[in-house]
């Protein structure tokens, strides 16, 4: 279908009327007096800016959103069944369970967007007849699109993509745990560190793409075509051994528990490096666990929110898509590290005191946090020298002497280097 077919027999809207319907649809959402829920099926509103505006269960169904700006507009639930979204701009948008079954989003920006369950497959598509619009329709199947789309960094947990063409979209580093991927075409997609644990990929294209570094626990690619895929260094589930061992390993880090409560009386601290920890599931959530070490361990994907782990040592530990929400890492080692799509919200990482005079930083040097959640977090004094922050968010983050030198912050939000000089 040509743009100029897209656009026939549907009403162009100025921006003022867009406008308008936007915030009469906010006041409807949050329960305001004259709210009207944004009834905007079958129009053309290609070019016009949406950011940072709720659309929360509004209806776009069929409509023309080319080259639309709606970066961080809320469109959970939204319909946009059948919409033409070609190169629009919905960088960290919301889109939790959206229709966009029959959607055309080839080339489209939805880096950092939030597509949880989101729903991409065939849809039966209306298209108005060219002269006489919609009263004359006639109906279309037409699968979903998102050729040459970049998700990188987005969350894609539970989506629906069965089906739909995806060549050459760049899904490096996104979270698609559990997606429904069979018989998309992924051909010459980039996977690369995505987080792939679950994803059903029965019958998928995926010549050509590039799973460098994706985690693919559970993932069974024997009935997908996958010649020319590169797969090395993709991390796969846990061995026999690892599940074997994991009861030892929790029974350590209780021992390091005992060791913090009984002030070194008892227990020890755990050692634990190069170990494979993801059996351990949510086991380890709120323990003490102070100087810890675990250089160059797998912590993929695990629960330590609210954990106790001051001096620790995770150098080179693979800490992707880990929870340490509100964890206290005061003067812990993460030089190199990898903390991709971890939460680090509310976590403290400010130096550990050792005496009346000493201190140590927490040190994140030449770690990799991209997409790394960091709202609200201490960071007091924390070094990220030489670390990837791109895509991280640092919104509320305490940022006081806080050293950021040689830093890669392309697409980092909340940085306020006047505070670092605090």
């Amino acid at each position: 279908m040509t743009a100029a077919q897209s656009m026939a027999g549907r009403r162009r809207l100025s921006q003022a009327e867009l406008d308008m319907i936007i915030t009469a649809h906010e006041k409807f959402v949050t329960g305001k007096q004259g709210g009207k829920r944004a009834s905007l099926r079958f129009m053309n509103l290609s070019g016009l800016d949406m950011s940072f505006r709720n659309l929360i269960d509004a209806d776009l169904a069929g409509s023309v959103l080319d080259g639309c700006r709606m970066v961080r507009t809320k469109l959970d639930r939204a319909s946009l069944f059948g919409a033409d979204l070609r190169q629009a701009d919905l960088r960290q948008a919301v889109l939790i369970r959206a229709d966009l079954r029959g959607a055309c989003l080839r080339g489209a920006n939805l880096s950092q967007a939030d597509l949880t369950q989101a729903d991409f497959r065939e849809g039966q598509i209306a298209i108005p007849h060219p002269r006489k619009g919609l009263d004359v329709v006639r109906h279309e199947t037409r699968n979903g699109e998102v050729d040459e789309v970049n998700f990188s960094g987005a969350t894609l947990d539970g989506s629906q993509f069965a089906g739909v063409s995806a060549f050459k979209a760049d899904f490096s580093d996104c979270s698609m745990r559990g997606a429904k991927l069979a018989g998309a075409n992924l051909k010459e997609a980039n996977l690369s560190g995505a987080i792939l644990d679950g994803a059903d990929v029965k019958g998928a294209n995926l010549e050509g793409a590039n799973f460098t570094g994706a985690v693919m626990s559970g993932v069974d690619t024997s009935t997908a075509r996958v010649h020319g895929a590169t797969l090395g260094g993709a991390l796969v589930g846990s061995s026999p051994a690892a599940v074997g061992k994991a009861q030892e390993l929790y029974q350590r880090c209780l021992d390091n528990q005992v060791w913090c409560q009984t002030g070194g009386k008892s227990g020890t601290p755990a050692r634990l490096d190069g170990e494979d920890l993801r059996p351990l599931g949510d086991r380890l959530k709120g323990l003490r666990m102070t100087a810890l070490s675990a250089k160059g361990a797998c912590l993929v994907g695990l629960d330590l929110s609210g954990a106790q782990l001051q001096g620790a040592n995770l150098q080179n530990a693979d800490l992707r898509a880990v929870n340490l929400r509100g964890a206290d890492l005061r003067g812990a080692k993460l030089t190199g590290a990898n903390l991709t799509k971890a939460d680090l919200r509310q976590v403290i990482l400010s130096p550990l005191p050792l005496g009346p005079d000493r201190q140590t930083p927490a040190n994140l040097g030449s770690a990799r946090l991209r997409y790394t959640m960091l709202q609200s977090a201490d960071l007091s004094e924390a070094v990220f020298d030489g670390a990837d922050l791109r895509g991280s968010d640092f919104t509320g983050a305490r940022l006081s002497r806080t050293s950021f030198r040689d830093c890669d912050v392309g697409q980092a939000h909340g940085l306020d280097f006047g505070q670092t000089a605090g």
